[in-house]
């Protein structure tokens, strides 16, 4: 009988539609069902009954080492003009050891909200790590076994 392990998560690509430049860490990949609490006046328990409502999906946020000469990101940030904005789609695969996609996010219609440049430290030795948080409209998830 083989054992089924699960797959490490440290052997990931992310492709935004940008360069393919690499993360060190992806988080946000979240998606909530939101609650609809109800009852008829007629009911004869005191009680709510509970229903699916919207969907609500979190901010994904990657981290990812600075690098001198990367401007790809901050110029898909100035592409905010009132209420449009440069939306992509977001694909996110985590890779088994041949390099191929085990689990599939895809993110629709993502947007930059938030970048953070980091901490300096003058008596840091760590390389110096930019955060990015996305907007997005969804996500789906395929895994393919």
């Amino acid at each position: 009988m083989a054992t089924k392990y699960p797959i490490p998560v440290f052997h990931f690509r992310v492709e935004w539609g940008g360069t393919n430049i690499g993360f060190s860490e992806v988080s946000g990949l979240n998606i909530e069902t939101q609650i609809i609490e109800y009852r008829d006046g007629s009911m004869p328990d005191y009680s709510t009954i509970k229903m699916p409502g919207m969907q609500k999906y979190g901010n994904i946020t990657l981290k990812r080492g600075v690098t001198k000469g990367d401007n790809e990101f901050f110029s898909w940030w100035n592409t905010h003009q009132l209420n449009k904005i440069d939306r992509r789609d977001v694909t996110i695969s985590l890779l088994n050891e041949n390099h191929e996609p085990v689990i599939v996010w895809r993110v629709r219609n993502a947007w930059p909200v938030k970048t953070d440049g980091g901490s300096l430290k003058a008596t840091g030795n760590e390389v110096s790590i930019e955060t990015l948080e996305l907007a997005h409209e969804g996500i789906s998830v395929e895994n393919n076994n």
